[in-house]
C-alpha cells in the first residue's frame, strides 16, 4: 500500500483521517481514468479546428426524444438568481445573506487554491451549516449569517488540476476529487438532514466521457457513504467548445444525477481563443453576447436544457456597484438588459457576483415568471443551430485599440499578482474579475503577439510591446507607493510568469496550473526569456 501524505493545516476537523481516506479512495478508484481522459484532451487539441462537429457515434442520444433528466430536487427547482463567490469566510456569510435562491462556493476560478483557502474553505461551509458561522472585523463589526440562507451549491476545481498538499505514493491526488470529496464527506449529511442534498457545479468539461466519470464518482461515493443514489445533483457548465457540440450527451450522462446546464460565458470565450487560435477575436469589451456564435452557443443551451426537462441557468453579472450614483445606476441598466435578454431566450435563472446585483436580477426574472419557479416548459422548437454557426467567429481587419491593449495587460497582471497572493475575485475597474476572465485577457494577448494583430496607431502588437508595458505597469504601481516589498515580489513573480506564457509557441492551456505549481507549492518559479523592449 502508498503511503499517504497530507500538509498540515491549522482548521480542526476538517483533515479527519476518515476524510481522507474517503479522498484517497476516490482518487485510487477513478484518477487513472481522469489521467486518460486528460490525454484524450491533449489529443484532441490536435484536432483540426474545422473537424469540430456534433458526434456522429452519439447521434442516436440526441435524435432520442424519450429521455429526461430526473426531476429537479425541490430546494432547485426556483434557481432565478444565483450568486456565486469563493468560499472565505466573510464573503460566505455576505453571499448567504444577499437573498439569491442559490449560492455557488466556488473552489475554481473564484478561489486562489492555497493549502488554507482550500481547507478553511470546507470549514466555512461545515460551519454554516451547522449555524456557527461568524466574522468579526477589524474595525469590530460583527457579521452573522441569517435565519435563512440559499440552496448551496459547490464548484470544485477542474479535472485538470492536482491537489499537491494531498500525495499518494509522492503523487499528488485530483484537486476535483478533493474538493468534492472533502464537502461530500462533512457536508452531504448535514444537508440531508436540512432536506436539502450535495449539490455541484462542474467546470472546465471537454466530453460527455469527462461527464461520464463524474456520474461514476457520485455513485460510488453514495454508496460508499451510505447516501441514497440520485441524492447529488450537478450542474454543468458548458463553458468550452468541444462541450457545447455535446450537451445532450453530457445531460445524458448524468441524468440521474442533472441540475442541468450553464452557459458559463467567460470560460466559453477563453475556449473559443484557445481552440480558434486563427481566428483573431476583437477585444474583450466587444465579445458580448449579442454576437452571432455567442447567441446559437446560448439558444442552442436553453433548447437542448428544455427539451430534456433541465434547468438552463445564464451567465455572471460581474459588475461592482460604484460609489457614483452615475455611474452605480448605468451600471445596473446594463444589468437588467442582460438579464431581461436571458429571461426572454428562455433561462430559468441567472449568476451575479456581487449582493447588490441580486435585486436588478430578481426583479427581471419574478416579472417574467411570476410565480412559476422556472420556465422549462418553454422548449425553444423554434431553436435550430448548427456546427457552422457555433464556430462563425471569423472577423476580417481587426485592430486593437491601446486602451485594449492597455486594459488586458493591467488585468492580467494584477489579477495573477493578486491570485498569487491568495486572493481569486479581484475588484478591478469596476468589475469582479476572477481566473476565466484573467484567462480572457492572457489568451487575447498571445493571440494578437502571435497574430501580429495590428494597433489602431499603426503598429503590430508584438510581445516587447506587451512586455514593456507590463514594465510600465509595474512602474506606475511603484511610484504610486502602492507595492510594498510582499506585493512588489508577487509583482514580479506574475510578470515573469506572463511573460513565459504570453510567448510559448502555442496558447498555454491555463495560468493557474503552471502557477500553482510553481508558486503555491513551494516550487521555484521559471526565469522569463530575454524579450528585446
Amino acid at each position: 500500500m502508498e503511503a499517504v501524505t497530507v500538509a498540515p493545516s491549522p482548521y480542526d476537523g476538517i483533515l479527519t483521517p476518515e476524510a481522507i481516506d474517503f479522498v484517497v479512495a476516490l482518487d485510487r478508484e477513478f484518477g487513472a481514468r481522469r489521467v486518460q481522459l486528460l490525454e484524450r484532451r491533449r489529443r484532441r487539441r490536435t484536432t483540426r479546428t474545422d473537424q469540430l462537429d456534433f458526434l456522429a457515434s452519439t447521434e442516436r442520444i440526441r435524435k432520442d426524444s424519450s429521455w429526461t433528466v430526473a426531476p429537479p430536487a425541490e430546494d432547485l427547482a426556483d434557481r432565478r438568481v444565483e450568486i456565486t463567490g469563493p468560499p472565505e469566510r466573510k464573503m460566505t456569510i455576505n453571499a448567504l445573506n444577499s437573498g439569491a435562491k442559490v449560492w455557488m462556493a466556488d473552489f475554481e476560478d473564484a478561489t486562489a487554491p492555497t493549502w488554507d483557502n482550500i481547507v478553511g474553505g470546507h470549514r466555512n461551509l461545515r460551519d454554516a451549516l451547522d449555524g456557527t458561522l461568524g466574522f468579526t472585523a477589524r474595525d469590530g463589526r460583527e457579521y452573522r449569517v441569517g435565519e435563512t440562507i440559499p440552496t448551496i451549491m459547490v464548484r470544485p476545481r477542474g479535472w485538470h488540476l492536482p491537489e499537491c498538499h494531498v500525495r499518494i505514493g509522492g503523487r499528488a491526488v485530483s484537486a476535483s476529487l478533493f474538493d468534492f470529496g472533502m464537502y461530500l464527506f462533512h457536508c452531504g449529511r448535514r444537508q440531508l438532514d436540512r432536506d436539502s442534498g450535495p449539490y455541484f457545479y462542474l467546470p472546465k468539461l471537454e466530453s460527455h466521457l469527462e461527464a461520464r466519470l463524474w456520474n461514476d464518482v457520485f455513485v460510488f461515493a453514495q454508496q460508499r457513504l451510505g447516501i441514497p443514489r440520485g441524492t447529488i445533483r450537478a450542474t454543468v457548465l458548458i463553458e468550452t467548445i468541444p462541450a457545447a457540440f455535446e450537451m445532450d450527451e453530457i445531460l445524458y450522462e448524468l441524468r440521474e444525477h442533472s441540475a442541468g446546464l450553464n452557459a458559463g460565458r467567460w470560460d466559453y470565450l477563453f475556449s473559443m481563443i484557445k481552440n480558434r487560435p486563427d481566428v483573431v477575436l476583437p477585444e474583450r469589451a466587444e465579445l458580448t453576447m449579442t454576437a452571432p456564435f455567442m447567441r446559437a452557443y446560448t439558444e442552442l443551451l436553453v433548447r437542448t436544457c428544455h427539451q430534456r426537462g433541465a434547468h438552463a441557468i445564464g451567465g455572471m453579472a460581474a459588475v461592482v456597484p460604484s460609489r457614483d450614483p452615475v455611474a452605480a445606476k448605468r451600471a445596473l441598466n446594463q444589468v437588467r438588459q442582460d438579464k431581461r435578454r436571458e429571461v426572454g431566450d428562455g433561462f430559468d435563472g441567472s449568476w451575479v457576483a456581487h449582493p447588490a446585483l441580486v435585486e436588478t436580477c430578481r426583479d427581471v426574472f419574478d416579472q417574467w415568471l411570476g410565480f412559476e419557479p422556472n420556465q422549462i416548459v418553454r422548449r425553444r422548437d423554434d431553436v435550430r443551430v448548427t456546427a457552422k454557426e457555433l464556430l462563425d467567429v471569423r472577423s476580417l481587419g481587426i485592430t486593437v485599440s491601446e486602451v485594449a491593449l492597455r486594459t488586458n495587460v493591467s488585468v492580467a497582471l494584477r489579477y495573477v499578482a493578486a491570485w498569487l497572493g491568495g486572493r481569486g475575485a479581484v475588484a478591478l475597474g469596476g468589475l469582479m474579475e476572477d481566473a476565466a476572465t484573467a484567462e480572457i485577457c492572457r489568451a487575447q494577448l498571445w493571440q494578437w503577439i502571435h497574430r501580429g494583430t495590428p494597433t489602431d496607431y499603426g503598429v503590430p502588437v508584438t510581445a516587447g510591446l506587451v512586455v514593456r508595458m507590463l514594465r510600465e505597469e509595474l512602474d506606475v504601481l511603484a511610484e504610486t507607493g502602492a507595492l510594498d516589498e510582499d506585493s512588489g515580489r508577487r509583482y514580479g513573480q506574475a510578470r515573469t510568469l506572463l511573460t513565459v506564457l504570453l510567448t510559448e509557441r502555442t496558447c498555454p492551456e491555463f495560468f493557474t496550473l503552471p502557477a500553482y505549481l510553481r508558486h503555491l507549492t513551494g516550487d521555484k518559479p521559471v526565469p522569463a526569456p530575454a524579450i528585446p523592449a
